[in-house]
């Protein structure tokens, strides 16, 4: 019996030959498991593709959100651009007091006699209040070069004295500190030759009350 015969086989089975058998090494599980992995993770992948083919052709999801938040900031910006909402909007009007409202003070600082009275019938003809009318208080007494000067409180530098500044041509606009009331004076200057043509200054207190633009204060939200 042959020293390569195993035992028990009573001689009947014998290897022979220069080749001998090899255990293999049990690959057929590794490869079943990484068959199954693949399969999984290439199913997992298509769902996921599938998914998200519905949500582009069904309109969900943050495209559309996207999409429709532009068209609000569309229709948005359309109904400001209307003229039903924005004719009023962006725009202030001042107010100021009408001629019937201011009390004006004539006063003579030239040398030429009545022109204090002739200035306050005029005025007074126009819908101003007449109050003092004479001769310029020393001060000014001879010493207005210019048209005139417009004299009043601070509160009337954007009320009553724009006013009356229609009346009479490159008048000097000026406030008095701790004075008192809503009256304001007229000292006429040697310049000053009439008032301005009553319709002339009509338009000017009519353009003082026109509605002027603002700058918006509006955040963007889009």
């Amino acid at each position: 019996m042959s020293m390569l015969t195993p035992p028990g086989m009573g001689g009947q089975y014998r290897i022979t030959g220069d080749k001998y058998p090899r255990m293999r090494p049990r690959r057929r599980r590794a490869r079943l498991v990484l068959s199954v992995v693949a399969s999984v993770t290439a199913l997992g992948l298509v769902g996921w593709g599938t998914l998200q083919l519905i949500d582009v052709f069904t309109g969900d999801g943050g495209t559309a959100s996207a999409a429709g938040a532009a068209g609000d900031c569309v229709k948005q910006a359309a109904a400001s651009a209307s003229p039903a909402a924005g004719a009023s909007a962006g725009t202030t009007a001042a107010v100021f007091p009408k001629p019937a409202q201011i009390t004006v003070n004539v006063y003579n600082a030239t040398t030429r006699t009545g022109l204090a009275k002739d200035t306050a019938d005029e005025l007074k003809k126009r819908g101003f209040k007449i109050g003092d009318v004479g001769n310029a208080p020393a001060k000014f007494d001879q010493k207005v070069k210019g048209t005139a000067i417009l004299l009043g409180p601070a509160t009337a530098l954007k009320t009553s004295l724009p006013v009356l500044a229609t009346q009479v041509t490159a008048a000097d606009q000026r406030t008095e500190a701790g004075r008192k009331g809503t009256a304001v004076d007229l000292i006429i200057g040697n310049a000053f030759k009439t008032l301005t043509p009553q319709a002339t200054a009509a338009k000017a207190i009519t353009a003082l009350s026109a509605p002027r633009p603002t700058a918006s204060t509006s955040k963007k939200t889009c």
